[in-house]
């Protein structure tokens, strides 16, 4: 027989509430009040009798304090924030699956039919393009990078949407144009579509709210789920147990240690995932990009501006500064031979200069491993390189930023992909899992299960309890789809409570408990939640 588990003790233990008298009927399994996300064992499931009111008892321990407030917070942010997650996982799992489907489905654009003996100069190249395709401006070009590749020229048109390019495809070798595709960045259209799906479910700017509130709460979420598997293992002398299910055990307790073992098995990856999510984020991608302004840790870039004075730069105000410059195809032949010389590697992008007397600006574009992503500038007139900034140079937080997004989009390759896929996969099971143990904890006679009860941040010490509230606050500024959620969140239930309070019912939304024994008695409140 397993020892009893050791309770939250206190002065004196109040009367039972009505709902636990002697004279109510037993519950069956799908009655039994909201066990707590640990789903730990009742009293009554121990052979531990009754031995009556308990007095003079040591005072909570901080995970007991703590215990009843994790418990809340991660059943409400799994109940209401878990779609969100489910929607991101899905998504997110697609697109590690395209790089593969994109290459099939375009190879006739991606790659030639012959591979020469010598390739025709690039600025050949890009006359062909710009005969097939006249319309719009050279935004970039990027020589073809293997042998068997096709030389990409992007133009910026008016008919596309702003952050939208045609890249038309060349043969290198002959100065074929084989087709042109409407592409996102390097994003050729399967994959740019199954992007747009997972950033914003195309619905534009509106839609990318969805992926910031999944990326604000996946960390927070899976961190206080691994605390309350941790401290469930511990109490039931499993701690080796952490990253096994229990394949035998009943079925709502086979699901919860289910739920525990994988999420344990991906919470890194998690982590991972929700931080470099944010990072590019629409509103905590700006606090983080202030971040990494104020550290230093910002990648450089490499001055485009004229290496010399010239006169449209001592006329600041003379329109001639912004004007766009006149280039031949020619210059681009003398760009990439001077990036040759000057040791860069393809895949390298040319983008030509935005503005008269500006530099040429050429980088490598290996995002793959090993990275490289060294750059140069070209002066427009004599072709000589006038600023450099290789990677090496690059802060140490700037190369792990640059790399936690590259493995976030599945660009080091088929086992990177792999990863991403087994962690979505892993991620949908343990959401699927979070609410079937919700789901079977309902009433038989109907209604919603019942949920942790509230009052757990009154069983926190103040010191405690002022805090979180504080590093909440830091965190919903910093990150507001962490912050508005919460705040709405918290307004609602409170709400309700009041709501329920008045009329004297005591079941809030959920079903879960309120009242004397949660609001004002924290050790009683934390032993309900078990």
């Amino acid at each position: 027989m397993q020892p009893p588990e050791k309770e939250v003790t206190e002065a004196v233990v109040s009367t039972p509430p009505v709902d636990s008298a002697p004279d109510k009927p037993a519950e069956s399994e799908t009655d039994k009040p909201a066990e707590s996300e640990t789903d730990e064992p009742a009293e009554s499931e121990t052979d531990e009798p009754d031995r009556g009111p308990r007095v003079a008892r040591t005072a909570p321990s901080a995970a007991q304090r703590w215990r009843p407030l994790l418990l809340r917070w991660h059943f409400y942010a799994g109940i209401l924030i878990g779609p969100f997650l489910l929607v991101a996982a899905v998504t997110g799992t697609l697109y590690a699956l395209i790089p593969q489907i994109d290459r099939a489905v375009y190879s006739h654009e991606l790659t030639v039919d012959n591979v020469g003996a010598q390739r025709l100069p690039l600025g050949d190249q890009v006359a062909a393009a710009r005969r097939a395709h006249p319309e719009g401006t050279i935004a970039s070009v990027t020589p073809a990078p293997k042998a068997d590749s096709t030389t990409r020229v992007t133009l910026s048109v008016d008919d596309l949407p702003s952050d939208r390019t045609r890249t038309v495809f060349v043969d290198p070798y002959t100065g074929e144009v084989r087709g042109s595709l409407t592409t996102m960045g390097e994003w050729l259209p399967v994959r740019t579509w199954f992007d747009d799906l997972h950033r914003n479910l195309h619905l534009g700017v509106v839609g990318r709210n969805y992926g910031e509130i999944a990326a604000s709460w996946l960390w927070v979420t899976a961190l206080g789920g691994l605390v309350l598997w941790i401290g469930y293992r511990r109490r039931t002398h499993k701690l080796n147990r952490v990253l096994v299910p229990d394949r035998d055990a009943p079925k709502r307790r086979r699901t919860l240690t289910w739920h525990g073992a994988v999420g344990t098995w991906i919470i890194i990856g998690l982590v991972a995932l929700s931080a470099s999510g944010l990072s590019w984020s629409r509103y905590a991608g700006a606090s983080i990009g202030e971040l990494r302004t104020e550290l230093s840790w910002t990648t450089p870039a490499v001055s485009t501006s004229p290496a010399s004075s010239n006169e449209g730069h001592h006329h600041g105000g003379n329109a001639m500064v912004d004007a766009p410059p006149t280039i031949t195809p020619s210059d681009f032949t003398a760009v990439d031979n001077t990036a040759t010389r000057a040791g860069l590697r393809a895949p390298m992008v040319i983008t030509p200069p935005s503005a008269e007397g500006a530099a040429w600006l050429v980088n490598e574009n290996n995002r793959g491993f090993p990275t490289r992503y060294d750059a140069i500038a070209v002066d427009p007139k004599t072709f000589a390189v006038t600023d450099r900034v290789n990677f090496a140079q690059w802060p140490f937080m700037a190369k792990l930023t640059d790399w936690a997004i590259s493995a976030h989009m599945g660009l080091f390759g088929i086992l990177n992909q792999i990863i991403l896929a087994l962690l979505g996969i892993g991620l949908i099971s343990v959401i699927i899992r979070g609410y079937l143990m919700w789901w079977r904890r309902r009433p038989t006679g109907g209604g919603l299960p019942k949920a942790p009860g509230r009052g757990s941040l009154s069983s926190l010490l103040p010191g405690e309890a002022v805090a979180l509230i504080v590093v909440v606050a830091v965190l919903g500024w910093f990150a507001p789809w962490f912050g508005i959620p919460l705040a709405l969140f918290v307004i609602v239930d409170a709400a309700w409570g009041i709501v329920a309070a008045r009329r004297g019912s005591g079941t809030p939304p959920h079903g879960h408990e309120h009242g004397p024994s949660d609001e004002q008695q924290p050790c009683a409140a934390a032993e309900s939640a078990r």
